[in-house]
């Protein structure tokens, strides 16, 4: 009697991509954005290592940098539900999500 061979492991099962923690769309590469700029955090004496951090997809994440200022991001907006309350990334994430994600985005 003939033996079976186990079933293949090829090809590997695809890997889902990351989510951008803002616009939640699926890219193949995000970039960390601290939630309190490193500069703010080293003018208030805090552990750089320790700030907290979410992971961005590029176009989310120049777009914040360009809306707001460092002591903005700072102060009031430090945390991603903070910022998904006002109205400018709103508008912004509602546009976003309906590109695709391997279009380059030009954030102005």
């Amino acid at each position: 009697m003939a033996r079976r061979l186990p079933a293949p492991n090829w090809p590997p099962p695809p890997v889902p991509l990351p989510r951008c923690g803002l616009c939640e769309r699926a890219v193949p590469h995000l970039t960390e954005h601290h939630l309190i700029p490193k500069s703010q955090g080293r003018r208030q004496g805090l552990n750089i290592a320790a700030l907290p951090t979410v992971l961005l997809c590029s176009a989310c994440h120049k777009f914040l940098h360009k809306t707001f200022s460092n002591a903005e991001l700072a102060g009031e907006f430090n945390s991603v539900d903070v910022l998904l309350e006002r109205e400018e990334v709103r508008k912004f994430v509602t546009w976003i999500k309906k590109q695709p994600a391997t279009k380059a985005v030009k954030v102005r």
